[in-house]
């Protein structure tokens, strides 16, 4: 069995990958280091996101070994530079 996973990308994630949002069908029990596992195989521009990315489940913060579920959001967030 299948679960759909909503992810998004913002800012240099989403100038990197020309997408805002993608949905992602995941095997049941999957986590969000499968989820990134996932989208890297999918070859460039995926590649190119980092192998342990800050993301946020459902607007909190969560560590790689989180479990996802249907219709779970998954925000990818990128480092942010400043002075």
């Amino acid at each position: 069995m299948t679960v759909s996973v909503r992810t998004l990308f913002f800012a240099a994630y989403r100038d990197l990958l020309g997408t805002a949002e993608l949905d992602v069908q995941l095997p049941e029990g999957a986590t969000v280091s499968d989820l990134v596992a996932s989208l890297r195989a999918r070859g460039e521009p995926f590649a190119s996101l980092p192998a342990i990315p800050a993301v946020a489940v459902n607007r909190t913060y969560a560590d790689p070994g989180a479990r996802l579920g249907a219709g779970d959001e998954v925000a990818f967030i990128p480092p942010v530079a400043g002075g």
